[in-house]
């Protein structure tokens, strides 16, 4: 299952990134992959919007801390994979029980590590296809949980 999409700003950026907010559930895990400055943060800057996590806090990439929580409808995990370099490294911070918990777990770089997914995982890659725009692919290899869900974020 494939659904691509395109953006011509970060503000299109993180409105899909609520539109996708929007279909989620407890136990959802998104893996964001694409270039430095592809709007893999902005994504989830919207998701968070979505989610209605508290306005006041700022969401920004967790890049040296490796994992941000967020309250709102439900809990966002927001988790940044660039500066690590094995598995081991993330099996230190018990990524498994965020992704089986109460919340939504959105990974930056998850590329890097893709033997760590569970299969239910919505892959989103972000490719740069111009100073503003970007084309955005959604594909899930558990595409019943998915296609229905993204249908109504496409328009």
């Amino acid at each position: 299952m494939k659904l691509e999409l395109r953006t011509d700003s970060s503000e299109e950026t993180r409105n899909l990134g609520a539109r996708l907010a929007k279909i989620l559930a407890k136990g959802d895990v998104l893996a964001l992959s694409g270039e430095l400055g592809a709007g893999k943060t902005e994504m989830v800057k919207g998701i968070a919007a979505g989610l209605e996590c508290d306005a006041e806090t700022s969401v920004t990439s967790p890049t040296y801390v490796l994992i941000r929580e967020y309250p709102g409808r439900l809990w966002l995990y927001h988790f940044d994979l660039y500066r690590l370099k094995t598995v081991a490294e993330i099996e230190g911070i018990g990524y498994e029980e965020y992704f089986d918990g109460d919340g939504v777990s959105a990974v930056e770089w998850a590329d890097k590590f893709p033997s760590i997914f569970p299969k239910r995982t919505l892959w989103i890659k972000l490719k740069v296809t111009g100073d503003e725009s970007r084309n955005i692919e959604f594909s899930a290899d558990a595409p019943g949980l998915w296609q229905k869900r993204l249908e109504t974020i496409s328009g």
